[in-house]
């Protein structure tokens, strides 16, 4: 059987064809321009195969609430060509298959704690640090969702006494993603991320920002593995920070061997490496096919 999966971010747009066991046979990438011509590239790239359905993991905020009656919509996104665009509805004009539609952060907790660094657990929690911050749970073996899907990375977090920089979120300034991801870096040191490899102060305070983050999911989450992805995170000397950090903000109040000496192997890189995303998109179309009525497949 062959499924479709959709990596739809705002940077680009990654397409893959794999089979149930998530391994990918095909896969391509675009940059995400308007919905028009992304959709198109999308559309043309799955038309050449014959697809048991597909999954999606998008970039948001969108609706992930299937009784409403904007699901699967792009909503208050600051793309504003996406801004309100139904891509799962554009998708089913084109494709008479089950599309299963979800945030691509939590498609990437689904790859990982499937076939990643969580295989084996019935929770983790993914998080990517890149042109922004966002999170994505699965808890007791679900995808964590209510009122709307988890946006972990507007969550506030106390500043460092050295920084002035004041933030660089449209919505609310100097939230998490504000501080720490992958532009915020730039603008407040002048310099990419990739540039300052160097400058431990660089690093100190990202960790000092993302450790804060962390220690809040784990304090109400408690998640049996910590994921972190992104192009932030691959500054590997961000671990050994985050780590040591964690532990000093936490203070022993959860005496647990993740949290103290066994905590490298707790907050750790993807264990699907780059294709977490794309590997959960594949995993939500499995399941779109697989919960879809006996009479329909």
């Amino acid at each position: 059987m062959l499924y479709g999966g959709i990596e739809a971010g705002g940077t680009k747009f990654v397409c893959a064809v794999g089979n149930e066991s998530g391994k990918i046979l095909e896969r391509v990438q675009f940059p995400t321009t308007t919905p028009e011509e992304t959709m198109e590239q999308v559309i043309e790239f799955f038309s050449e195969f014959n697809l048991r359905a597909i999954g999606v993991g998008s970039f948001g905020p969108c609706d992930v609430n299937v009784e409403s009656v904007t699901y699967g919509y792009i909503t208050s996104t600051p793309k504003l060509s996406w801004r309100g665009y139904p891509i799962l509805k554009k998708l089913k004009e084109s494709f008479n298959i089950p599309i299963g539609f979800n945030t691509d952060v939590n498609a990437a907790a689904l790859g990982e704690v499937t076939f990643g660094a969580a295989k084996d657990l019935d929770s983790c929690l993914y998080i990517t640090v890149g042109t922004g911050i966002g999170a994505g749970a699965v808890l007791g073996g679900k995808l964590l969702q209510g009122l709307s899907h988890p946006e972990m990375g507007h969550v506030t977090v106390r500043r460092h006494s050295n920084d002035t920089y004041s933030g660089k979120c449209p919505y609310h300034g100097d939230c998490l993603e504000g501080l720490a991801a992958g532009p915020a870096i730039e603008e407040r040191w002048e310099k990419p991320g990739s540039e300052l490899v160097n400058h431990s102060e660089v690093w100190e305070m990202e960790s000092y920002y993302l450790a804060q983050a962390l220690v809040h999911y784990i304090l109400i989450l408690s998640p049996k593995k910590i994921i972190l992805g992104g192009g932030v995170m691959k500054q590997k000397q961000l671990f050994p920070l985050i780590h040591r950090d964690v532990k000093r903000l936490l203070n022993k109040y959860i005496e647990f061997p993740q949290l103290s000496n066994e905590i490298e192997k707790y907050i750790v890189s993807p264990g699907l490496g780059d294709l977490a995303g794309i590997t959960g998109a594949l995993l939500l179309g499995r399941k779109a096919y697989e919960t879809q009525p006996e009479k329909q497949k």
